[in-house]
């Protein structure tokens, strides 16, 4: 990759020679671009960020209809009051490239035979090239009565900005009883936040003196409390030492909010097919997800919804101008910001590589990705693994399975800062360089 990258380098320097331009994102925008991005969160920014630097002005366009553009690891920080929800946040116009163009809607379907996305309002926009970066979709309505009882009662998510808080108010307001946390069966962004937020609460409830007055179970879809042995391992002797129910391949259907209870699907053993009922006094929810719906109805997906392309160099599998990176690719690894890293400067790569016609050395992306594993408000363990190999492919020369404080400030203090200042930017491709610094690689 890196005589690619040296090459693609020279080219955005002359790129930046001449394209001078301040601030486009409000000026009349063109019909047609290089490159079309959709999708402004943390993969599409951090490839716009690059495309545009080195293509120039207007020859970038990111489809994007928020105004706020969220840090979502850290709302497991804000649910538990370690940040601040301001913290996580910032305005699309701000960390939106400046020499890209801003295209403030949403895309409605794509048509990859003429190389044009339609977006909401109707509009036709055309590209040489398409990355497809739009997340993932969050289904609220999977569960019955989630919408309309979530921040209420003690019903609460981490995974909604309009709900996070209350996390947060919830936890401190709690005075002992039932409190469950829920993990679903789908794929989700971030597997490891549904019992972050568990080992978060538990400390406050303990350090509030009503542990004993609790009840902790956790409930999840799968059949492992997390996909990797060497953490899953640590991570049960944890939840044994806390007294923490973990309860397998359950998946919560419904609440009832009425007489506060939560009905869970029974998807493996003898009660396969039957319900359990609980009554709860806290329950943090993460709900179902899913490919968004535009891109599961369109040519770019495969039979389970996800854009699909190659594992290994991120281009789509039928349309050769068509890349696609993380959550709503098919890429068959955790669906973290710490991946999007590694598959970013893939991406990036062997797509300016098409444009600029360098045919040497293809980049491969490995499966890297990472989660870091609050388990109290000073210390986490930090997982980091190939989603393909289902092998550790830690960046520190030590056992990164352990609880650890310095691991805990990395990601609480220092991540964010990265994220802000140079992944959005572009600038960060993920922690493979001090891995082999390390020796680790």
């Amino acid at each position: 990759m890196s005589a690619r990258n040296s090459a693609f380098q020279s080219k955005r320097f002359l790129a930046q020679a001449v394209s001078t331009t301040p601030k486009i994102h409000d000026q009349a925008k063109p019909s047609s671009y290089k490159v079309v991005v959709v999708g402004g969160g943390s993969a599409g920014l951090s490839v716009a960020s690059t495309l545009a630097e080195t293509l120039g002005n207007k020859s970038v366009a990111v489809v994007e209809p928020s105004d706020v553009h969220y840090y979502q690891p850290l709302w497991t920080f804000v649910g538990s009051g370690l940040k601040t929800f301001d913290e996580s946040k910032m305005a699309m116009s701000e960390v939106m490239p400046e020499k890209a163009q801003w295209i403030k809607d949403s895309v409605a379907s794509f048509n990859p035979t003429k190389n044009t996305v339609v977006l909401a309002n109707g509009e036709s926009i055309s590209y040489d090239y398409l990355v497809v970066a739009a997340g993932i979709q969050t289904n609220w309505g999977k569960i019955k009565n989630l919408p309309e009882t979530l921040g209420k009662n003690g019903v609460t998510s981490n995974y909604s900005a309009q709900s996070v808080q209350k996390t947060d108010e919830f936890i401190k307001a709690f005075k002992g009883g039932n409190a469950l946390f829920t993990m679903p069966s789908t794929p989700i962004k971030c597997a490891g936040a549904p019992q972050k937020i568990m080992y978060l609460a538990e400390e406050q409830w303990r350090k509030a003196g009503i542990r004993d007055q609790t009840k902790i179970n956790y409930f999840t879809g799968l059949g492992k409390i997390f996909a990797i042995d060497k953490y899953a391992n640590e991570l049960l002797k944890i939840c044994k030492a806390r007294n923490l129910n973990i309860n397998y391949f359950t998946d919560l259907a419904e609440i009832r909010p009425d007489s506060k209870e939560a009905v869970f699907n029974v998807l493996a053993g003898d009660a396969k097919g039957s319900t359990l009922t609980l009554p709860y006094d806290f329950l943090h929810v993460t709900p179902p997800m899913g490919a968004p719906d535009f891109i599961r109805a369109s040519p770019l997906s495969n039979a389970d919804g996800w854009v699909d392309v190659n594992k290994e160099t991120l281009r789509h599998n039928k349309f050769d101008n068509v890349y696609a990176l993380g959550d709503c690719s098919s890429l068959p690894t955790s669906k973290t910001a710490a991946a999007i890293t590694a598959q970013s400067a893939v991406l990036k790569s062997n797509l300016l590589g098409d444009i600029f016609g360098d045919s040497k050395e293809v980049a491969k992306y490995d499966g890297y990705t990472s989660c870091p594993l609050v388990t109290g408000s000073d210390k986490l363990i930090l997982a980091e693994f190939s989603g393909y190999t289902g092998q550790p492919q830690e960046t520190f020369p030590f056992d990164q399975s352990k609880e650890r404080f310095s691991t805990y400030f990395l990601t609480k203090e220092i991540i964010p800062d990265i994220y802000w200042k140079a992944m959005v930017k572009g600038n960060w491709d993920g922690p493979a360089k001090y891995r082999k610094l390390f020796g680790a690689a």
